[in-house]
């Protein structure tokens, strides 16, 4: 049992690593992230205010992930074009839009202030 939990780890490590090798948007998302982390350690945020960054992060990569998911299974299932298949993919495409707009909007809360009050 523990030997299939730890096997299990590693299927997702495939997986995460196929979704940063693969996906471009992923890399940008990391690098939006890598940047936000770095603007909330220069602006000395909170607590609560990571907690909303960190949470932002997890959604948009997850989302991201979880797009990446459907679109290889789609391919699979659909390699010529399909009306159906590609409602699939572009409802997936919207959600990580969504998530990544949620994320812009919850970021400009947290920083726009204490950004505005360093340039003032």
């Amino acid at each position: 049992m523990l030997k299939a939990r730890i096997k299990s780890f590693g299927y997702a490590g495939k997986g995460i690593a196929f979704f940063f090798r693969s996906q471009p948007n992923a890399k940008i998302h990391a690098l939006a992230a890598i940047l936000a982390v770095g603007l909330g350690v220069f602006l000395q945020i909170s607590r609560l205010e990571w907690v909303g960054i960190v949470l932002c992060i997890g959604a948009v990569l997850t989302t991201e992930a979880l797009n990446t998911a459907l679109e290889e299974l789609v391919n699979w299932i659909s390699p010529e074009y399909h009306v159906k298949a590609g409602i699939v993919k572009d409802v997936a495409a919207g959600a990580v839009l969504i998530t990544a707009l949620t994320a812009l909007i919850v970021g400009s809360i947290i920083f726009l202030p204490k950004i505005i009050t360093l340039l003032v």
